[in-house]
C-alpha cells in the first residue's frame, strides 16, 4: 500500500462517478484478497513453526536426560574401586 493510494481513497468528493467508486471497490478487494493471501501464508508458517519448537523441544528434553544418565554414570564409576586391569604396573 502507498500512500498515494491510501490519500485517494480516503478522501471521497460528492460528484464520484458510478465508475470511479466501482473501481475504488475492485481495488479494495484486491488489497483484501492479497492480505487475507499472506495471513494465510503467515499463518501456516506460525503452524510450522510451532511444530517445530515442538519437536526440537521433546529433543531437547531427551537430550537432557541422556547427559543426567552419562553423569550418573560417570558419578558411580569414579567411586567404583579401581579393577586390577585399571592399575599402573609397578614400574611406571
Amino acid at each position: 500500500m502507498n500512500g498515494d493510494t491510501q490519500r485517494e481513497d480516503s478522501t471521497m468528493s460528492t460528484d464520484t462517478t458510478p465508475a470511479e467508486l466501482a473501481r475504488r471497490l475492485e481495488a479494495l478487494e484486491s488489497r483484501i484478497a492479497y492480505q487475507e493471501h499472506w495471513l494465510d501464508t503467515l499463518d501456516a508458517a506460525v503452524a510450522g513453526q510451532e511444530q517445530r519448537l515442538s519437536r526440537l523441544e521433546r529433543l531437547n528434553a531427551l537430550m537432557k536426560e541422556r547427559l543426567r544418565d552419562q553423569q550418573r554414570a560417570l558419578q558411580e564409576h569414579d567411586t567404583a574401586t579401581p579393577r586390577p586391569e585399571d592399575e599402573l604396573p609397578p614400574h611406571y
